[in-house]
């Protein structure tokens, strides 16, 4: 029997109902931890720094700017050994977090923001069961989303209020929009995650790469206008911000903990640090070459995956990074369960659910026994190691079941 034109309106009114209250629940739930937990301390700097553009005109990447912050989050102007808390991001970030600077009251404000990424996470996961073109049972996609919530890396990316689930969400889209030709858009959303540059300095040039091959030039032209139009609006109200971003970034490591896998492994193993940090790069350099070089002129599928392992590879291979960006290699992770619910059919419920308990109570027991108490708890550098691993493995593992379906269902 055809629905008729009421009884689909009364559905969506229902459906539009059940988000309005879950994301109300939500923002209340958020507002009394804001109000309860004093941190969020990512968001809190760039929060300070676009109310001190937008109502004092003040640049955020100015001392005073930096101080402000840091009396607010310490009650004092940084000491030795605490985090600096200054703005490093490019000055077209400020544009995401405008509609929160004008909140005056921070704990609102915060609430709001950890609403925004909550939401953010629930709309990646389902962008990439998308990309992987898996259609898990209800109970599987259940877990799905009550995992991408609550497992280690999403609750510390929410609590500190890292814009890198925002990243994420924002390149889960873009992957979207070249799957569906729609370059114009992957061009821009591509150009906006450069707010975090170390996140993106691999995976954008790959794609380039491989859009020039494709001959998809309006997705290369939008990614450098859109670009274009960030970095010379933004010289609207601070003409020389690009100089001044610069100094930030130069100066970020030395007041971050350890920021690259090679930086990690050489406090272990002192007496082989240049032969760690070489090795490390120059190996995987020439294993993501390849990868580029044989995914040229394949596929969407053979993208996505290149594209993936990009993204995990990058966190090892010597740049500036922190386990706290690890959220935004969730499509990895989906592609890979995506794989193994393809390869095992039946039997791949179970290897998945095994896998995402195995990394939700894995990682949280492992943060929990290497905890540093400092001025405040710090995860140890160890947890540079587990998911990228996992996470690396797992996308060889799967790779000829998804570049190849044609071999799964030989196989099969």
């Amino acid at each position: 029997m055809t629905p008729t034109y009421k009884s689909l309106t009364r559905n969506w009114i229902i459906l539009i109902t059940i988000i309005l209250i879950t994301v109300g629940g939500l923002a209340w739930g958020n507002y009394r931890f804001a109000t309860q937990n004093p941190g969020g301390n990512d968001f809190l700097v760039h929060w300070v720094g676009a109310r001190a553009l937008i109502f004092e005109g003040r640049s955020p990447y100015s001392d005073t700017v930096a101080t402000q912050i840091q009396t607010i989050a310490y009650g004092h102007p940084a000491q030795a050994g605490e985090h600096d808390l200054r703005v490093a991001y490019p000055l077209y970030s400020e544009l995401l977090f405008a509609p929160f600077a004008l909140v005056e009251n921070y704990a609102i404000a915060r609430a709001a923001w950890m609403t925004l990424l909550e939401i953010a996470l629930v709309t990646m996961t389902f962008l990439s069961l998308s990309l992987a073109q898996w259609r898990p049972n209800k109970w599987i996609l259940t877990l799905c989303l009550l995992f991408t919530l609550i497992w280690y890396h999403a609750v510390r990316a929410l609590i500190n209020g890292n814009a890198v689930i925002i990243i994420g969400l924002l390149l889960t889209g873009a992957f979207v929009a070249i799957r569906e030709k729609k370059d114009e858009v992957a061009g821009f959303l591509l150009a906006y995650t450069t707010i975090k540059p170390q996140l993106v300095v691999l995976i954008i040039p790959f794609i380039l790469y491989w859009a020039i091959h494709q001959r998809r030039w309006k997705l290369v032209s939008w990614f450098l206008g859109s670009m274009a139009a960030l970095v010379l609006g933004a010289m609207i109200f601070i003409p020389n911000w690009i100089i001044q971003n610069i100094w930030e970034i130069m100066r970020y490591p030395d007041y971050n903990p350890a920021g690259t896998l090679g930086q990690v492994l050489a406090s272990w193993m002192p007496g082989i640090v240049l032969q760690l940090k070489w090795g490390i790069t120059i190996t995987l350099s020439l294993l993501l070459l390849w990868e580029w070089w044989s995914a040229r002129q394949q596929s969407f599928t053979r993208f996505l995956w290149t594209a993936c392992l990009t993204l995990v590879i990058s966190q090892w291979i010597g740049i500036q990074t922190d386990p706290g960006n690890f959220i935004y290699l969730f499509p990895a992770l989906i592609l890979i369960l995506a794989g193994f619910d393809k390869r095992w059919q039946k039997n791949g419920i179970w290897v998945i659910l095994a896998i995402l308990s195995v990394l939700f109570v894995g990682l949280w027991l492992l943060f929990i026994l290497t905890l540093e108490q400092t001025y405040q708890p710090t995860q140890d550098p160890i947890m540079f190691i587990p998911l990228p691993a996992f996470l690396l493995i797992g996308l060889y593992w799967v790779k000829w079941w998804i570049v190849h379906p044609a071999r799964l269902a030989l196989e099969g």
